[in-house]
């Protein structure tokens, strides 16, 4: 059974694959959103207990698209579990943030990343939790933008709808995330602030 504790080893089984139900996972997604989804480094992976190699391609995205309750389940999980620094650094190099952007975002000091880097240490919960939230909110940009570059340059433009702030300035509380997760869904549907 997936995703259930094997008893022998204490481990998870694998997790499924993240796709949408009722149509393959190609289906409906650009080129430039394929390529962006295959070179991805946020996974679920080895935070779930599966191992990757330095040349597997990341196997699951955080997604608010394909966030039924099993992938729910599966990103508790690794929340729970703890995001690894490995992971991480995945995820930093996938994202337009400098280390100090994330230490500000994670509300961490930069010695305290690198301290988990040094210890090989997963984050904390409530960390893990916020990266997840925030690689979520930055592969949903990506799709609304229909690649990177578009999007990081939104991500540095100052927005009427967001205060005249740029949406990076809101990515440090669970409200900011919000409205600028609520603009991209406004961007994407066509709807003027």
């Amino acid at each position: 059974m997936r995703g259930q504790t094997n008893n022998s080893t204490g481990r998870k089984s694998d997790i499924k694959k993240v796709t949408h139900p009722g149509r393959s996972k190609s289906a409906g997604r650009t080129a430039v959103q394929k390529k962006a989804l295959m070179k991805s480094g946020s996974t679920l992976s080895k935070a779930a207990g599966k191992r990757l190699d330095k040349q597997s391609k990341p196997d699951i995205l955080f997604s608010y698209h394909t966030a039924d309750d099993k992938n729910v389940l599966a990103i508790i999980d690794a929340v729970r579990t703890g995001i690894s620094f490995h992971e991480f650094d995945k995820i930093v190099r996938h994202t337009p943030f400098s280390l100090t952007e994330w230490a500000n975002y994670l509300q961490l000091s930069e010695r305290t990343i690198q301290r988990n880097q040094k210890e090989k240490k997963p984050f904390q919960p409530i960390h893990s939790e916020r990266i997840v939230e925030l690689v979520m909110l930055y592969e949903y940009g990506v799709e609304v933008f229909g690649d990177k570059h578009n999007f990081n340059t939104w991500l540095n433009s100052r927005s009427i709808a967001l205060g005249g702030r740029t949406p990076k300035e809101l990515l440090d509380t669970k409200f900011g995330v919000g409205m600028v997760k609520d603009e991209l869904g406004r961007i994407e549907h066509g709807v003027l602030a």
